[in-house]
């Protein structure tokens, strides 16, 4: 694997790494143009793929979300010059530097520092065709080192790059730096057009905060979330009892 092109670039064709292997993925089902996945079973089907993240990122490497696009002839939209500037997480918690916060398809996001997003690696998995008559995406190579760009400058800065059209065959998987500049035109003879679209990290979050993952929470992970909350709520009012320099019945009744 060009690891070298890929830090240079931010862009990397890993031509048919998931030929063969698509079944895994064939009961995923679009709930639209954009579908965000928390799927049982989903971390085993991107085995490959997360094997060439830990080759381009690190060993560490594991999938923190997944997204499945679909461009149909009814859904065929265009995206202009944009970085991806969100990341999934399991809970809310007040971190410097991470903000603003949304919720989309009942999955927590959260904008966190570009030092957080340029350590990640974004990998596309393409189950379908994607032409120049299919609306491939569109780069800026080399513009996933220049950091946070408005959205009003994205079109200007991306001009200062070298760009690429990423054509793909069924089980190709494109490898992109995750801040890269990029775009994506309307469909010209738009047909089904879904791709796997997982991000991958390498490192833990800071100050308590979880990467969302893949799949949904097992019944423990959930259980282990609440006493969390309750060991730390319980926490923080013994703090400020123990600021007032009293411990009243209030906190006997706790």
């Amino acid at each position: 694997m060009d690891v070298e092109t890929f830090r240079r670039d931010g862009a990397l064709r890993l031509p048919g790494l998931m030929a063969g292997r698509l079944k895994a993925f064939a009961d995923l089902s679009p709930g639209g143009p954009v579908t965000h996945l928390q799927t049982p079973g989903l971390k085993l089907a991107l085995a490959p793929v997360t094997s060439a993240a830990r080759q381009l990122i690190g060993a560490g490497a594991r999938p923190v979300r997944a997204v499945l696009f679909d461009k149909t002839a009814n859904e065929n939209w265009a995206l202009g010059w944009h970085q991806d500037r969100t990341i999934v997480v399991r809970q809310r918690r007040e971190v410097e530097g991470f903000g603003p916060w949304s919720t989309k398809q009942r999955i927590l996001h959260v904008a966190p520092p570009v030092i957080v997003v340029e350590g990640m690696a974004t990998l596309r998995i393409h189950l379908d065709p994607c032409g120049l008559d299919n609306a491939p995406l569109k780069v800026a190579l080399g513009s996933h080192r220049i950091g946070w760009v408005s959205a009003g400058d994205a079109a200007a800065r991306a001009a200062e790059f070298p760009r690429l059209v990423c054509e793909a065959a069924v089980g190709d998987v494109w490898a992109y730096s995750t801040p890269i500049l990029h775009a994506s035109d309307r469909a010209g003879a738009p047909s089904h057009r879904r791709v796997l679209q997982v991000d991958y990290a390498a490192v833990d979050l800071p100050g308590g905060l979880e990467w969302g993952g893949v799949e949904a929470d097992t019944a423990e992970e959930r259980a282990r979330k609440r006493a969390e909350d309750n060991s730390e709520a319980i926490a923080d009012y013994n703090r400020r009892i123990r600021d007032r320099g009293t411990i009243g019945s209030e906190f006997k009744r706790w």
